[in-house]
């Protein structure tokens, strides 16, 4: 579709989804709406997201630039930039409500996989200051190198659908953080080698989660070869999703100061990336290819 349809349709469901979440409440007790709709606030920055400009700054001078006339009330950029961190909950919120209807919340399988996210080079550690609270020394197993930072957690269903998406800090264990994953799950999980425990698999099998990995070179794997190949299919889709999480959204990359604002940003990542999903399913196109998805015309 064109980038036009792109903006129309991001808004319709945006709006759509906010006024079913809200129902007769108001998202704000007190004070006067700001003069950009939130709705508008949503779709500037899931649009943004989407066509790799991560920053307020970069999100706010594109619209600013090339859609003034389509968004007359968007203001200053510090007044677009607090009304879209304040608005975390509601973009979180509208999240789940996506991955509800895509039926990732009822999917029988799930896959499990963390990613690193630095929050400065190792070697300006000891002088950082950002997130100082929560961040932490980590090491990242794909690249085989030590990080300082926080730590991703993602959970998809069979589809690529993101069901949670948690940060923590970098040296925290993927199996502790896998329970806040887990929570009200049921079915069969899939993860790599860094959620294998014997232990783990016990306690996750007592509340109808069954935990399967791939066992290390010098353990014995009693599993059926054909099975194991399937589950290491299975796992190139979270894979596929954390790709286009760092290439296309950068979530990798921590522009926020603070944890509110970071807090906002990786739930306008998690919108966006379900939310192309959905269009790419009510197009009949494949969930996970983005590319193509806008047509330059």
């Amino acid at each position: 579709m064109l980038l036009e349809d792109f903006i129309i349709v991001v808004y319709c469901c945006v709006d759509d989804q906010l006024k079913a979440w809200l129902g007769p409440r108001r998202l704000r007790q007190r004070g006067r709406a700001p003069q950009l709709s939130d709705s508008e606030a949503i779709t500037l920055v899931v649009v943004g997201e989407f066509l790799g400009y991560d920053t307020d700054v970069r999100i706010w001078a594109y619209f600013r630039q090339h859609w003034a006339a389509w968004f007359p009330a968007l203001g200053s950029r510090s007044r677009f930039a607090r009304q879209a961190a304040n608005l975390w909950v509601a973009t979180q919120a509208l999240q789940e409500r996506l991955s509800c209807a895509l039926g990732a919340r009822d999917d029988s399988l799930h896959l499990v996989d963390g990613f690193p996210v630095p929050v400065c080079v190792i070697t300006r550690a000891r002088r950082c200051v950002r997130f100082s609270e929560v961040a932490d020394y980590g090491h990242c197993a794909a690249k085989d190198t030590a990080y300082y930072g926080l730590h991703g957690h993602l959970l998809v269903g069979s589809s690529g659908v993101m069901t949670r998406l948690t940060l923590s800090a970098a040296n925290v264990d993927e199996r502790q953080a896998l329970w806040e994953l887990t929570e009200r799950l049921a079915g069969r999980l899939v993860g790599d080698k860094g959620y294998l425990s014997a232990p783990l698999r016990a306690d996750l099998a007592a509340v109808n989660v069954a935990l399967q990995t791939p066992y290390r070179s010098n353990m014995r794997d009693p599993r059926d070869p054909a099975f194991v190949h399937h589950l290491q299919r299975l796992r190139r889709r979270i894979e596929t999703v954390i790709g286009q999480l760092t290439e296309r959204f950068h979530i990798q990359k921590v522009w926020a100061r603070d944890l509110w604002h970071l807090t906002a940003r990786i739930a306008r990542k998690g919108l966006a990336h379900t939310l192309a999903i959905w269009i790419n399913r009510s197009l009949g196109r494949p969930d996970l290819q983005f590319e193509g998805l806008i047509s330059v015309g």
